[in-house]
Order: structure tokens, then C-alpha cells, then sequence
């Protein structure tokens, strides 16, 4: 296995155990302190999503100009740090201090996230990529499955001290497991030449030069645009449409979650077979008729086999989208694409998601989830022009 992808796939594992433990530790902890208070824990979410709007796109430009080994690894040990502040507040001051353990956490990722992505780009050959990028998806999705019982188990057992004091040793542990990877590659001269501002439009330049790019962005819109109808709704399909008490949700999740382990390893097996545009536009036509099905559905066994099939294709959309993004973008620009098209999906998704109660009140849940398939099948025909494309990243002269 290649050093560079082991390295980060260790750091991923340990990244994962710290945040799904964190994350739920800090829900149950919350839901406990303010008796299921729905703005408390309201907060929690902005506390994930606001920093990916605000930093997103700083964050990858910084991760353009920056060496990705040390960002990576110094986001880690600042985020064990912050952690480890939280818990002491946590012991001697005031409880509200968890939200920070989530909010500087999601700061951090900022930085890091793209810079793994380059490392990926500079260490491994264009022919193992997609493979590359299946097995890091893969222990995402497993994640999606165990990640809640872990963060619940840990909470349960040992409460939120320690849940905490665990978030911040796996980070560190993630650190340590980047520090195998290989010394990072001089930069290019040039890069310390330019001003931020300079930079961050040089990158908005690029990806609206790039049609690939462009039409990739409109799809993350699209995809985006439809999950937000629905996120908030999936426990209306239980009590709803199934007749069934809201407890029998978590049938639904651990389908999806099924799905995605399998479907992650099935994009493994075929990576080499299947050009990831193709990928992208199978997944997106499939959980387009999944998310129709859910909807008129109101046979239990008919939902968990639209949400099994969604989780199985929900990998092609991830990995085929990564890996285009790593295909068709220079090295030099990893950072900032990703800063560009990552808040372009989180932000579309918020925006429908602020809307959704509201709108399901004034049309019906079936209506909503036919929505929200008439968006992914618009996000499908966006990338339709790149689907008989083979990969190409051609320099361009951008001023």
C-alpha cells in the first residue's frame, strides 16, 4: 500500500472515532443540561456548518500556500489543544464551553480538509486515485453506521468528560499518523509573490474558466438544493407516510448506512472500470427515483429498499465528484476549488433545509421529496456534458 495513502487513511480513522465521539457526546450532553431545548441544540449544527462557509474557501487558499504535510498536522494538534481547553472549562468553569469543542474543531477542518486532497493529487498515480479515494469514502461510510453508537456508547458509559478527553487523544493520534508521511515538496517561488486577495480571485477565475469545473459546481448546487428538503424530514416518512412510531427511524438510517458501506466497496472493486463522471451521473439518476419512491411510499419495506439503494449510490456521488475535482484541477488549485464548490453544496442544502418545515406545511411530505428528485435529476443533467469526456487537466493562463 502507498506510504502517503496509508498515513492518511490511519489519520481519517482516528479523525473519525474523535468526531463522531465529540459530536454526540456534546448533543446528549446539551440535550441534558437544557431538557431538549431545540435552540441549544440548534447551535450545535451551526457550530459544524457555519465555519464551512466563513473559512471554507480562506481555507483552501491558505492550503494552496501552505506546505499540506505540516497544515494538516498542526490543524490536528491545534484541535486536540482546543479540545483539551474545552475540557478544562468544562471541569472547573461553565458547561456551555462544548460548543467550542465542535466550533474550532470545524475551523480547523477548513485547512486540513483541502490539504489532504493535494496530498493525494502529489503522491498518487492519476490511475489509483479513484480507487484512493473509494477506500477513504468507505471508512466515512462505515463510520456513518457505527459512529453514533460509539459516540452514544462512550457519552453513556463514561460521560462527557471523558468522551471529550477521547476526542482529543484521537486527533492527537491523527497527528501522529501524519507525521509518516513524506517530507513536504518545496513550493513553488512564485506563490509567496502574490497576495491572498490575488490568489482567492485567481482561484474564482479558474473554476469559472474550467467548464468541467463549472458544470460540477451547478450539480453540487443541484444535489444540494434537494438534500436540504429533506434532511430535516426523513422522520415524517416514519410517523407519516408509514403510520409507525419515530423510534423505527433509526431502520431507515442504519439501511442508508448499509448502502454506503457496500456501495463503497463495490466503486473499489470497479474504480478502474468507470470514468467517475459516469459515476457521478448514475448516483445522482438513482437516488433521484430513491428519493421519488420514498415519497409515495407506504410500505416499510418499500422505504428501507429506496433508502438502501440511496446509501449504495450516495459513494459513486461522493468518490466521482472527488475525484473529478482532483482530475481536472492543477495542483496549485486543489485548495481553492475545493474552498469554492464544498460551501456552494453545504450552502444550498442550508438554504433549503431553513425551508423545509415551512414548505412541507404548505404543500404536503410527498410533494417535498418529489422536489427534492426533480433537483438531483437537474444536478445529473448538468454533468451530462462530461460524461463521454476522458480526464484532462490543461494549464490555463489566468490573470
Amino acid at each position: 500500500m502507498n506510504p502517503v495513502f496509508r498515513a492518511i487513511i490511519f489519520s481519517g480513522l482516528f479523525l473519525q472515532i474523535g468526531i463522531w465521539v465529540r459530536n454526540f457526546a456534546v448533543l446528549l450532553f446539551v440535550m441534558e443540561q437544557t431538557n431538549g431545548d431545540a435552540f441549544a441544540i440548534s447551535m450545535i449544527s451551526v457550530a459544524e456548518f457555519a465555519p464551512i462557509f466563513i473559512f471554507s474557501f480562506i481555507g483552501g487558499t491558505f492550503a494552496d500556500r501552505w506546505s499540506p504535510k505540516k497544515t494538516m498536522v498542526w490543524c490536528d494538534i491545534l484541535s486536540a489543544l482546543s479540545v483539551f481547553a474545552v475540557l478544562i472549562a468544562l471541569i472547573f468553569g461553565t458547561w456551555k464551553v462544548v460548543f467550542f469543542a465542535t466550533l474550532i474543531s470545524a475551523i480547523l477542518s477548513q485547512f486540513s480538509q483541502p490539504s489532504g486532497m493535494k496530498l493525494f493529487k502529489m503522491h498518487l498515480p492519476e490511475s489509483q486515485i479513484q480507487t484512493g479515494m473509494s477506500v477513504y469514502q468507505t471508512v466515512f461510510a462505515v463510520f456513518m453506521v457505527l459512529g453514533p453508537i460509539l459516540g452514544t456508547f462512550a457519552f453513556q458509559s463514561f460521560g462527557i468528560n471523558i468522551s471529550i478527553a477521547i476526542t482529543g487523544v484521537a486527533f492527537l493520534l491523527s497527528a501522529v499518523a501524519l507525521t509518516f508521511l513524506p517530507k513536504d515538496r518545496k513550493l513553488d517561488e512564485e506563490a509567496g509573490k502574490t497576495t491572498l486577495w490575488q490568489e482567492m480571485k485567481s482561484g474564482v477565475s479558474y473554476v469559472l474558466h474550467k467548464k468541467e469545473l463549472s458544470l460540477l459546481g451547478l450539480c453540487f448546487l443541484g444535489a444540494g438544493l434537494g438534500l436540504g428538503f429533506i434532511q430535516p424530514l426523513s422522520i415524517f416518512l416514519v410517523t407519516e407516510r408509514l403510520g409507525l412510531p419515530k423510534e423505527n427511524l433509526q431502520w431507515l438510517f442504519m439501511m442508508n448506512g448499509v448502502g454506503m458501506i457496500l456501495g463503497g466497496a463495490g466503486v473499489m472493486i470497479f474504480a478502474k472500470k468507470v470514468a467517475p463522471q459516469r459515476l457521478l451521473a448514475l448516483g445522482m439518476l438513482i437516488n433521484a427515483i430513491g428519493l421519488a419512491v420514498l415519497g409515495l411510499s407506504t410500505n416499510l419495506w418499500l422505504t428501507l429498499t429506496a433508502e438502501f439503494f440511496n446509501g449504495l449510490m450516495l459513494p459513486c456521488i461522493q468518490i466521482g465528484i472527488n475525484t473529478l475535482i482532483l482530475q481536472r484541477t492543477e495542483g496549485a488549485f486543489i485548495g481553492r476549488v475545493n474552498g469554492i464548490l464544498t460551501p456552494l453544496f453545504t450552502g444550498s442544502m442550508v438554504l433549503t433545509m431553513s425551508v423545509a418545515g415551512m414548505l412541507k406545511e404548505q404543500f404536503s411530505l410527498i410533494a417535498m421529496f418529489e422536489i427534492a428528485a426533480f433537483f438531483f435529476i437537474l444536478g445529473m443533467v448538468f454533468i451530462l456534458p462530461l460524461y463521454n469526456q476522458k480526464a484532462e487537466t490543461k494549464s490555463l493562463d489566468i490573470q
